[in-house]
């Protein structure tokens, strides 16, 4: 062997170690960033379970009949957001919202909430005193079709969405027959309350004459009702009302919301 190639020899053994030595460090890496990750994860699930007991109280408070809350901190890294007492959003679930409507019962099946810029201080979170402000609130929650036909009460009548419009079908007895009625509503919104005024019936299978046209008005009429909605939590103010294929959702929106009241 001549000694030109005694250098290259020795090499490939310091080569094989320093490749050895840059996994093991990635490796550790790897290992001290899962770490972190269920760590903050961990925390952020102590968090969550501080703030839904603070939400349940808060719902109690302001009498909003619901099923139990559920709170998933949204950002991350979570801890460097329990530390400064500040969080990017904080989403609350609600099941079967429900408030009395002259003697039936409205329901929102579900009602999710989205909670921005809260402010929530780490002494707050352990003692479960103090003050959970927002600095604003959207609430989105679906009527289901079923519960708005049987709230109008007419034998046969079907709710659903068309081209973006609340739209109605329903058999009607007109000029002694029994024909199928069909039309579009128009919704409005004031004080908390949803408006449906039915528009645009018509027959079918009956000329549009004059006659046709008043008992169409008048079975418009009956059907055309005011909807007061249930009691929304968090200041909650309907802000608008849609048709979707799966119902009427309504949304609501709040500034500088009180998640949980100071006590």
């Amino acid at each position: 062997m001549t000694t030109d190639e005694r250098p290259y020899q020795d090499e490939r053994p310091r080569s094989r170690r320093g490749r050895r030595i840059l996994v093991v460090l990635l490796v550790l890496l790897l290992g001290l960033v899962g770490l972190v990750v269920v760590a903050d994860r961990v925390a952020a699930g102590v968090a969550e379970r501080a703030l839904t007991e603070q939400v349940r109280e808060e719902l109690v408070k302001e009498g909003v009949q619901a099923g139990p809350p559920e709170v998933e901190i949204g950002g991350f890294p979570f801890v460097t957001q329990v530390l400064d007492g500040r969080y990017e959003r904080i989403s609350i679930r609600l099941t079967e919202v429900r408030g009395s409507v002259q003697g039936n019962v409205l329901a929102l099946p579900t009602l999710d909430i989205d909670a921005y810029d809260v402010t929530a201080p780490l002494d707050t979170l352990r003692s479960g005193r103090g003050g959970v402000t927002a600095g604003s609130v959207t609430g989105t929650g679906t009527i289901s079709y079923d519960s708005l036909a049987s709230r109008l009460d007419q034998e046969g009548l079907q709710l659903g969405e068309r081209d973006g419009r609340l739209a109605v079908t329903a058999p009607v007895e007109l000029l002694g027959q029994r024909v199928p009625v069909s039309g579009t509503a128009d919704i409005t919104i004031d004080q908390g309350q949803v408006s449906l005024r039915f528009t645009d019936l018509t027959a079918d299978g009956l000329p549009n004459g004059s006659l046709v046209r008043a008992l169409l008005s008048t079975f418009a009429e009956g059907i055309s009702v005011d909807l007061p909605l249930p009691v929304l939590p968090f200041d909650l103010t309907v802000s608008e009302v849609r048709p979707l294929p799966e119902g009427l959702q309504v949304t609501a929106e709040a500034a500088e919301v009180p998640i949980h009241a100071a006590s």
